[in-house]
């Protein structure tokens, strides 16, 4: 799958939205959802691997969804996670390709031990890789980011200052990450969620696709990758 696109997003952010919903059209548990839903996300990492996409942002779970889950499908979700994981570091891809892994959210305060000691050694093994970024937003949403970082911000200045947009995005727990250029959600439904990446995504081109998240395969990344090309970016002008 060669790079034939001219214009390619620096940075892609998928709200993988769907898997439930995947999952009861198919009378499946909501987990079996889940995992279907991370399967099809190894293949589109890897088609923006080749395509040279330099930084790719996933959604995986918000606070809610971990606190307002029925516990099975939380326990089985949090196995996908570290199974997940476990395969990604020992994969060749992330290697070859220089991606360094980040994951972003409360997630230690939320995961086992079992789970955040995989996680830390995916971030571990990939911290010197400086060609690629792969984010996974866990235990995340951004409003909680925003409140977070004017709460840091208030902590750490003594006297009053003028809140900028670069002391905003220091503070942000995505403050390593690049503007997003192109969002896709999946599952049909045209909006955002608990202000996922509200800050990052101010000049983002948005993409809603009707096919939930297992169904949104490299052919349908393809397409929306192509529909980006096509399109004109004005940033207000």
């Amino acid at each position: 799958m060669e790079n034939n696109l001219e214009n390619i997003p620096n940075h892609i952010a998928i709200i993988p939205d769907g898997n439930r919903r995947w999952a009861k059209n198919k009378g499946l548990k909501p987990w079996e959802g889940h995992e279907e839903g991370a399967k099809n996300l190894e293949k589109l990492i890897q088609v923006a691997l080749k395509k040279g996409i330099k930084c790719f942002s996933m959604w995986g779970s918000s606070m809610d969804n971990l606190l307002k889950r029925p516990i099975s499908e939380k326990k089985a979700l949090l196995d996908i996670y570290k199974r997940y994981f476990q395969r990604l570091v020992t994969g060749k891809e992330i290697h070859e390709n220089e991606a360094r892994v980040n994951v972003i959210g409360r997630w230690e305060e939320q995961f086992p031990e079992s789970l955040k000691a995989v996680i830390r050694e995916a971030i571990e093994k990939t911290k010197h890789y400086k060609k690629r970024m792969l984010n996974f937003m866990l235990a995340y949403s951004g409003t909680d980011d925003m409140l977070q970082a004017i709460s840091k911000i208030n902590n750490t200045y003594q006297e009053e200052i003028k809140i900028t947009p670069e002391i905003l995005k220091a503070n942000l727990m995505t403050r390593d990450l690049p503007p997003v250029d192109f969002m896709i959600r999946t599952g049909g439904e045209p909006h955002n969620s608990n202000g996922f990446l509200m800050w990052d995504s101010a000049d983002a081109q948005l993409y809603y696709s009707t096919e939930n998240f297992p169904d949104f395969n490299e052919e349908k990344f393809e397409e929306a990758l192509e529909e980006y090309a096509r399109r004109g970016r004005r940033y207000g002008e």
